[in-house]
């Protein structure tokens, strides 16, 4: 049978903290022997415009990723 789950005020508080402002993400609560012991917060970015512009031609295409390789290097 499992043990009920000990929640006081100071890990409702850790959990509100870590939802508070979340937009896009999730909040997961690990559980060990009927006591909370983590919160893992995964919180997510979107952007309402495409990530690349239609219409680049090709070189402006290669072009872009010269300029990624030279940053990398």
């Amino acid at each position: 049978m499992a043990k009920p789950l000990e929640v006081d005020q100071l890990w409702l508080d850790r959990i509100l903290e870590q939802v508070n402002g979340l937009q896009y993400g999730s909040v997961n609560i690990t559980v060990h022997d009927g006591r909370i012991v983590q919160i893992d917060r995964t919180e997510r970015t979107r952007y309402d415009q495409p990530s690349h512009k239609q219409g680049q031609s090709d070189q402006q295409k290669a072009g872009s990723g010269d300029q990624l390789r030279a940053v990398a290097q």
